[in-house]
């Protein structure tokens, strides 16, 4: 038996920074206003593979299943078309409306450092912001994210109507857009030399292959110089680089948030603004997180293509953020206080003092009354437990226990709430 490639069991020390992690995450949408949420991992095919979500590369990872009505089902492989999925599905909600969810996704793709089959997303998302100012508060909430975690990093934005722009300029018709787009994505995967093999690949005119692949070759691009050089800066797609790249320079964002004119992400249903975050030193070349602008994607689920909802998301890449921390020390796991009954008889006396003590957020582990003291004390000894509260008859009877320092060595009858206080002390002392 083994577990299944691409899923891991989370223990001990791991799970305890896994948890630290998301704690963080979590927090930081808390204070930038966002509601919890939590969605079905199980979803109607038919959602999942809609041309309005994630698009035939992502449709190729879905695990797909039936039940046993014949239903075909799908797990979900990221959370933002089930976001998508409540917002249409619930036209009363105030907009707008801003929530988080964290929980796992599932994609059948290949298995990396950082990539995994089974996986946590940290996602948060907001409707019914259609300005600049839905995308500057996510980047500003990645950053502080990322300090809070000790991780450097660069923050890669783009506008993908921009990017169509430019490539209808070049040549690109409306049909290849979308192929051509998911190429270029991966320059800083495969290399110029890769985009250009893709290209050929893809049966595009060779002078647009050409254009392409000189446009690709130029260092030192920005935004101001393609939209001048292609007559470009009236459009709809610079009019929007421009005015989230002033708030970027006007937030002190400019240091953190790096303009990429092929940036695009894989999933097709980004309509502007789109950002993937890596570690800043190179090391790990995995994103860390990513998100953009869909606003086409909620009203043409209800069948209203009329309509947009204006929507921005943001997700963490659990598995990747864990990648980069695991090279740091691990966090060291509190010890818990050993209640140590002395006879069988008295392991519901010792269970009440336990109970006492968990109520008071003091973590116990209950000893095994049949076990020899000394044995016990060992025991404890060598898993760095400091107390251990001593439950025998003499103590019962006095309606008190002993308490035993093991780092002292030191032993003294006391009531529940000096043993309390005194845990309480020592733990402080020694943080």
């Amino acid at each position: 038996m083994q577990n299944v490639k691409g899923t891991f069991d989370y223990l001990g020390p791991e799970r305890a920074l896994r948890k630290q992690v998301q704690e963080v995450i979590e927090t930081m949408f808390e204070l930038y206003d966002f509601d919890s949420m939590e969605t079905p991992i199980l979803n109607e095919m038919e959602l999942l593979a809609s041309k309005y979500a994630g698009g035939e590369e992502i449709l190729k990872e879905t695990y797909q299943l039936s039940d046993q009505g014949n239903r075909q089902l799908g797990l979900r492989y990221d959370l933002t078309i089930p976001f998508a999925k409540v917002v249409a599905f619930n036209p009363g909600l105030e907009i707008p409306f801003k929530r988080y969810e964290i929980g796992k996704v599932f994609r059948d793709g290949p298995v990396k450092r950082g990539r995994l089959r089974e996986f946590l997303q940290c996602d948060a998302d907001v409707v019914g912001t259609s300005g600049p100012e839905a995308e500057i508060e996510f980047m500003q909430l990645a950053v502080q994210v990322f300090k809070k975690l000790d991780i450097p990093i660069i923050m890669a934005w783009n506008n993908r109507q921009f990017l169509g722009q430019l490539l209808a300029r070049i040549g690109v018709c409306a049909e290849e857009e979308q192929s051509v787009m998911l190429t270029l994505d991966k320059l800083f995967k495969i290399g110029r030399e890769g985009v250009q093999l893709e290209l050929s690949s893809k049966g595009l005119r060779s002078e647009v292959t050409q254009k392409i692949s000189e446009l690709v070759g130029k260092e030192n691009l920005t935004f101001g110089g393609l939209a001048q050089q292609y007559n470009l800066e009236q459009s709809q797609g610079a009019k929007e680089v421009e005015a989230l790249q002033l708030l970027i320079e006007q937030t002190g964002l400019a240091s953190s948030c790096k303009f990429d004119p092929f940036l695009s992400r894989g999933l097709s249903f980004y309509t502007g603004t789109v950002y993937e975050i890596f570690d800043r030193t190179g090391r790990f070349t995995s994103s860390l997180g990513g998100g953009g602008r869909y606003d086409a994607i909620i009203g043409q689920l209800v069948g209203r293509e009329d309509i947009q909802y204006p929507a921005v998301g943001l997700s963490f890449g659990m598995e990747s953020i864990m990648e980069l921390l695991k090279e740091r020390e691990l966090p060291a796991k509190t010890k818990p206080v050993l209640v140590l009954p002395i006879g069988v008889d008295l392991t519901a006396q010792a269970l009440l003092i336990a109970s006492g003590l968990r109520a008071d957020g003091i973590r116990i582990r209950m000893g095994a009354s049949g076990r020899k003291l000394k044995k016990s004390l060992a025991s404890a000894a060598a898993k760095g437990v400091r107390f251990v509260v001593l439950v025998g008859s003499e103590e019962a009877a006095l309606g008190q226990a002993r308490l035993k320092d093991m780092q002292e060595q030191t032993e003294s009858l006391m009531s529940i709430e000096d043993i309390i206080l005194t845990v309480r002390f020592c733990t402080t002392a020694s943080n």
